[in-house]
């Protein structure tokens, strides 16, 4: 074995490269292109809800009839429809209630289902196997025909659509909240806050709950997509916001009529509505992908 020079030997790495290369090697494994472009497209739209005459001068509702069904152009980004009102405008101004009703939707789901799913997991097995149940009924019916027998008996209006596809969703996040409490439940921390002397509502407080709400919120991410797309579905079926209150829904439906000759009528509620419901998923995703 022939002995290396001293001079050909390599320097031993210092702490500072280290230090610089382990921070380089994090940075790129946390820059993800797609999550950051997801959380651009929601904030843009939420800024649509918030203050939507910061994006257009022009009336969401009043237009003029002598510009109807004009192609998109410099005066109207995006065109206009059969009334000569700005489409852009329109799709601006209809983000608060697609939106409104997709907050409330999960909000529903969110509490109503984990309250459902920690009652299930903490109390005993009859309470348990009852609530199930009821679960598996609610999980038996297709969310929409569910959401549409609610909306029903509830009237229309997107305040109405919105409590409608949150008891839909009740199902799903009550078997999550039930399943991750009685995985906490079982841990050794929780076992050894109980033999302490902890009280039961004390310790399903202070550790049950903040450590099984990591993968529900990461659903109601989840979900707030999926309310977004049944909140304009319900608004295409004529279930949501009336006439002329705009609405992507109601947008896309009230442009069918005219797609063989004003495309764009359909076509860009629709990229918005894409956009928001996959943006929210990929969020979702990363979330889910923390919490496990």
């Amino acid at each position: 074995m022939t002995d290396v020079p001293f001079e050909q030997q390599a320097a031993p790495a210092t702490p500072h490269r280290l230090d610089l290369r382990t921070s380089t090697s994090r940075l790129r494994r946390s820059f993800h292109p797609g999550l950051w472009i997801s959380w651009g497209v929601i904030g843009i739209v939420a800024a649509f809800a918030v203050v939507p005459w910061l994006f257009t001068g022009h009336d969401p509702v009043d237009g003029s009839p002598l510009e109807r069904r004009q192609a998109p152009s410099l005066v109207h980004w995006l065109g206009t429809d059969e009334l000569g009102r700005d489409l852009f405008a329109r799709i601006v101004y209809g983000a608060v209630n697609t939106l409104s009703g997709a907050v409330v939707a999960v909000a529903v789901g969110l509490v109503v289902g984990t309250l459902l799913g920690v009652v299930a997991g903490s109390s005993g097995r009859r309470i348990d196997d009852a609530v199930m149940r009821l679960v598996d009924v609610l999980l038996a019916v297709p969310a929409l025909l569910l959401s549409l027998s609610i909306i029903i008996l509830l009237g229309f209006g997107t305040v109405n659509a919105a409590i409608a596809v949150g008891v839909a969703s009740v199902a799903s996040f009550a078997r999550l909240a039930r399943a991750e409490v009685v995985r906490v439940r079982r841990s050794d921390y929780v076992e050894a806050a109980f033999g302490s002397g902890g009280r039961f509502f004390a310790v399903l407080w202070r550790h049950v709950l903040p450590n099984s709400l990591n993968a529900v919120l990461a659903l109601a991410a989840l979900q707030f997509g999926s309310a977004i797309l049944q909140i304009s579905t319900l608004g295409f079926l004529g279930y949501g916001a009336p006439p002329p209150t705009p609405e992507w829904g109601l947008l896309i439906a009230e442009g069918r009529n005219y797609i063989s000759t004003a495309w764009w009528l359909t076509t860009f509620p629709g990229l918005f509505v894409v956009a928001a419901v996959l943006s929210a998923n990929r969020i979702s995703l990363s979330l889910r992908g923390r919490s496990a």
